[in-house]
C-alpha cells in the first residue's frame, strides 16, 4: 500500500480532537506579530547575548526586553551603525567600551565587538506547547533528540524559523539548551521559534500523536526516502544526536523512518544540515 494511503488510514483510529487538549489558550495572549500563537511567559532573569545579527534582531523584534547595548569603541562599520541607530530609536542604553571590558562582559566568545543585556523568557513547557495546538491545527515542529553541541541548536532554529516550525522540542537532560551560543548562531529565530525543554521527550511525542500529530524519525537505514513520506498534516520531525543518531526507545515512538539520499562517500551529515533538508523536503510538499 502506498505510504500516503497507509497513513490516511491509520490516522482513522488514533487521531484526537485537538478541542481535548489541556490548557486552551487564552485569546489575550496570542502574539499577532509573528507566525505562531503562543502564551508569554514572566520574564524571569537577564543574560547577555552577542553578536551582530542576534543583537540587531533583538532590538528589532523586543527592543523593550533589552536594558543595555554595549559595542566596542573601535567598532565602526555599517552594520554596528544600524545597531546604534536602532537603540536610539527606541531610547536602548548604549554604550561604547574597551575590546577587553566587552570580552569581560560577554566572554571569551566570537561577538563581533557588540553585545547587549536582555531579559529572557523561560523556554515553552510541554503543557504551553499543547495549548498552541489549538491556534495550529497543521503544524509543523522538530524535535531533537539529545543534540549536545549549542550550535547546532542553534542553526536548527535559524532553519525552523525559515520553515515557518511551531516549536523545537528538546530534552531538559543531557541535551544543549537555549545557550547564548545558541542564540547567536540562531540570528535572532531564537526569538521567533520558541524552544520546548521537556522531561521526557518519548511521552511529548507520544502526547503529539494523541493530538493527530504524526512523528517522523530521521535514521539513515530507514526503508523510505523523505521524498516518499507525506508530510503534508501535522507533523513533527525527530533527529538524534550528533553521531549516535536517535536513541531506541525514541526510534520505536515514530510511527515512521525516513532517510535522506546518501550518493557520497560520507557517511552522514551534521544534525543541522539534516533537519534543514527534511524541513525544506516538508515545506515542498505543503506547497503543492
Amino acid at each position: 500500500m502506498p505510504l500516503r494511503a497507509l497513513m490516511a488510514s491509520d490516522r482513522v483510529g488514533r487521531s484526537v480532537p485537538l478541542r481535548t487538549l489541556r490548557r486552551p489558550l487564552p485569546a489575550e495572549l496570542v502574539d499577532r506579530d509573528v507566525h505562531f500563537a503562543y502564551p508569554l511567559p514572566r520574564m524571569k532573569s537577564t543574560e547577555v547575548i552577542y553578536g551582530l545579527h542576534a543583537v540587531r534582531a533583538m532590538l528589532a523584534r523586543h527592543p523593550d526586553r533589552i536594558s543595555l547595548v554595549r559595542i566596542a569603541a573601535r567598532r565602526d562599520d555599517p552594520r554596528t551603525r544600524a545597531i546604534e541607530d536602532l537603540a536610539r530609536q527606541h531610547g536602548t542604553p548604549l554604550e561604547r567600551v574597551e575590546a577587553e571590558a566587552l570580552e569581560r562582559w560577554a566572554g571569551e566568545v566570537a561577538h563581533q565587538g557588540v553585545a547587549a543585556q536582555v531579559a529572557t523568557l523561560p523556554p515553552w513547557s510541554e503543557d504551553d506547547l499543547l495549548a498552541a495546538l489549538e491556534h495550529n491545527p497543521n503544524p509543523l515542529l522538530l524535535a531533537l533528540d539529545g543534540v549536545q553541541d549549542p550550535h547546532n541548536v542553534g542553526a536548527c532554529l535559524r532553519t525552523a524559523d525559515a520553515c515557518g516550525v511551531l516549536a523545537v522540542i528538546v530534552p531538559r537532560d543531557r541535551a544543549a539548551q537555549l545557550t547564548p551560543a545558541a542564540r547567536k548562531v540562531a540570528a535572532g529565530a531564537a526569538e521567533t521559534t520558541p524552544l520546548v525543554s521537556v522531561t521526557n521527550l518519548v511521552r511529548t511525542l507520544k502526547l503529539l500523536k494523541e493530538a493527530g500529530v504524526w512523528a517522523f524519525g530521521a535514521d539513515a537505514e530507514a526503508p523510505k526516502r523523505a521524498d516518499e513520506a507525506d508530510f503534508t498534516g501535522g507533523a513533527v520531525l525527530v533527529l538524534g544526536a550528533e553521531g549516535a543518531g536517535l536513541r531506541q526507545l525514541t526510534r520505536q515512538t515514530c510511527d515512521f523512518l525516513v532517510r535522506l539520499p546518501q550518493l557520497g562517500a560520507v557517511e552522514s551529515l551534521n544534525v543541522s544540515v539534516a533537519a534543514g533538508m527534511l524541513l525544506y523536503e516538508a515545506v515542498r510538499q505543503r506547497r503543492k
